[in-house]
Parts: C-alpha cells; structure tokens; sequence
C-alpha cells in the first residue's frame, strides 16, 4: 500500500525523516507508541507542538503569510506519513486544524492578528462547541443563546460532547442569536475566553474508561461582539465551511499506522507453533484492509489537489469521513482479534510515559483502548447515515 511519489520529492522526505531522526525524543515516540485515539495527552501534544512551532513546521496547510510552511499538497502528505511512520505524538487539533483555517477564511484582519498567532505557539488551546443534548445530527435546532447587551453578547445555554474543554483555554461555539426565518438563519459564530465568568465544564467519561469528553454550561457568560465571526445571524455559513476540514481528515494516515502495528503484532503472536503473520486469514483481512487504504490515501490526494487549487474540500470530505472512519474500525478490529486476552487488562496507568509495570507487552497495550476510543468515529463530526445523506443530495443528486 506504498504510493511512490517522483524522485525529485525524496530529497524533501529525506529531510523530514532527518528532523524527526533528530527532535523526536525517546519520550515522545512512548507517547506516539501510547496514542489511543485522535486526542494526545496535553503534556506531549504541547511538547511536540513546540518543536514544530520552533522549526516553523507547526500548521503545514496554512498559507505561508499566515505560519504555513508554503509546500505543496504532496508535500504536506509526505510530511504526515513520515510522522505517522516515527510514531509522533498528536497535537491539539482544534486550533490548528479548523478554527485557523476558518479565522483565515472568514475572519477579520484583526481577528487574525490577534488568534492566529496565539493558535501557532500553543497559547491558545481549543475546543468545539456545536453539539447540544438535543442537537446533534440536527445541529441548526440548537438553542444556546446570545442575547445582544451593547458591545457584547449574553450567552445562555449548553454544549455537549466537548473534547478536552478541561484542557482548553478558548472556545468556537454557534450561538443561537434569532429565532426568526429558518432555525439555520439565526445561528451566529463566537469565540469565546474558557475562563469567562459563567462558564463550568462537567466530564463525560467514555467507554474506554478516559476523560476526553466533557459538558459545558454557559450561564449568563458575557462575549464581545468583536469576536463574533461573519455577520450576525450568518454563523452557519461558517460554522459549514468548518465542518469541511473536519470531516476532510486525512484517514489513511491513521489507517497506515494501525495496519503496521496490525502487522507488527501478528509478527509478535503465533498460533500452532506458526506465527500469525503467516496464517491465510489474516494475510486475507488484512491485505482487504490494505486496498482499503490505498483507495482511500488516492481520493484524499484528490482532495488536497483541490485544496491547492485555492476551493474546499466541498463534498469528496463527507465520502472520506465514512468510509475512513468505517475502515478505521474494521482495523481496529483486526488489532483487538490479534491481541486476545493480551487486549483483556484495563491499564490505564500503563498508557502514562515513563509508566513500565506493563501487563505483557507494550506493543499490545494500546489496542483495546483505541479500539473502543474508535467506536465513535462513525458518530463524531456528523454520522455515517448524516455523511451518506449529504453524498446523495450533493454528488448523487438525489
């Protein structure tokens, strides 16, 4: 499932793997080796994000006015393999991922000058705020208020299924601002300080056993009107142009990484005195998995393409996120089937770094927590059957 790219872009993957060869620490690949799920551990994910933010390497598809690096659409994904490959710890997405590239897209010179920045270093640190307890699929029938008071907003309300608000100092959230025409026209854009009077986070502990989720609750929370973005009552506008670069994630980046450790892990077990590696059925599941892949990583080349060319992802992001987030899961799958009862101990602790009092080996520890971290994949950023609704109205037709 190797894509060969032309010769003349080996010399700037050769450059990639000798930053990684040389910055990527012992501790941080534990904490790439350790990674259950989309989100990294703050400690680690600030550290790794200071090493990118210092050799300018930080935000790869920002425009390079803005702290991007300037390379192409190849190179970026050549960029994504080889961290995938060595193992890196993640970064905190939300800033880099979507409020960047939403702030660059829609917001004000001055919001830029002051976010961007901030968002770059790491002093900023964001979480979402979309979901409510009855809004979901449904987003646009959210309730969470903003009443306007002068210059500023009175925000009343709540948002649900919040990753990491309890590590984030910032807030984009879509507020409710009239409730006049249809519900998707009086919905406004904010950003919004974590440490506002008013707010209080509360945690949803997941089926893994984690706190990545949280509920927040805003109770007369008081927002400026400068740091609404767009225009009153246009925030699903945005909050739409957002929610492409969420769901255009780049699936068989995570897809190669747990393949490997699928593979890996077959080379650790043996069945009948063979090693699994070696058995027919495995070798059939896996190689499925594997094509998988590799259809997946060329519609995503695709899409970085039209990205390049200056338009959005548009709705090839809605194909990627099913079928990447279903594939996803089916090599988790793969991974919890090899492990055995080598995947049955809860070991929390065991996934710190520096932790060493492992039940067996490392190489299997992290399996069943990514696995049932993945379970929501197929829900988050818009569901399976909401993605296969949007491609049959907007690429079908229908």
């Amino acid at each position: 499932m190797i894509v060969k790219y032309p010769e003349d872009e080996q010399e700037f993957r050769e450059m990639v793997q000798s930053f990684l060869d040389s910055e990527l620490t012992d501790e941080l690949k534990e904490a790439g080796r350790k990674k259950t799920s989309i989100w990294q551990e703050p400690v680690s994910a600030a550290a790794w994000q200071a090493i990118l933010y210092k050799k300018g390497w930080v935000a790869p598809d920002w425009p390079e006015k803005y702290g991007g690096t300037g390379w192409s659409a190849r190179q970026r994904y050549i960029f994504a393999q080889e961290c995938a490959r060595y193992g890196t710890p993640g970064i905190a997405p939300m800033g880099l991922k979507m409020c960047g590239p939403m702030l660059i897209g829609h917001g004000t010179e001055e919001q830029k000058e002051y976010y961007l920045p901030k968002i770059l270093s790491g002093e900023h640190i964001w979480c979402q705020g979309y979901s409510e307890p009855g809004s979901g699929s449904d987003l646009a029938s959210l309730k969470t208020s903003a009443t306007s008071d002068g210059d500023d907003y009175i925000v009343n309300g709540t948002k649900i299924w919040t990753s990491h608000a309890q590590h984030s100092n910032m807030i984009f959230a879509l507020v409710r601002t009239s409730s006049e025409g249809r519900i998707q026209q009086g919905i406004s854009f904010l950003l919004i300080d974590m440490n506002t009077s008013g707010i209080e986070i509360k945690p949803i502990i997941n089926l893994e056993g984690s706190h990545e989720l949280n509920q927040v609750f805003f109770n007369d929370v008081r927002v400026p009107k400068a740091n609404r973005v767009g225009k009153e009552n246009d925030g699903w506008s945005v909050a739409k142009y957002l929610l492409e670069f969420e769901r255009f994630s780049m699936s068989s980046i995570e897809l190669r990484r747990l393949l490997t450790r699928a593979r890996r892990l077959a080379d650790e077990t043996t069945e009948n005195g063979l090693k699994l590696q070696t058995e027919s059925t495995f070798q059939k599941k896996i190689s499925e998995l594997e094509i998988n892949a590799l259809a997946i990583e060329m519609s995503e080349q695709r899409a970085l393409a039209s990205i390049e060319s200056g338009d959005s992802p548009g709705s090839i992001s809605s194909v990627l996120s099913a079928i990447g987030a279903e594939t996803l899961q089916k090599a988790d799958e793969l991974g919890v089937e090899i492990a055995s009862y080598y995947g049955l101990p809860k070991q929390p602790l065991a996934l710190e770094v520096g932790y060493e009092a492992i039940i067996g080996p490392e190489l299997f520890l992290p399996v069943t927590p990514s696995f049932l971290n993945n379970r929501m994949r197929t829900i988050a950023g818009g569901s399976s059957e909401i993605q296969r609704n949007i491609i049959a109205k907007a690429i079908l037709g229908l």
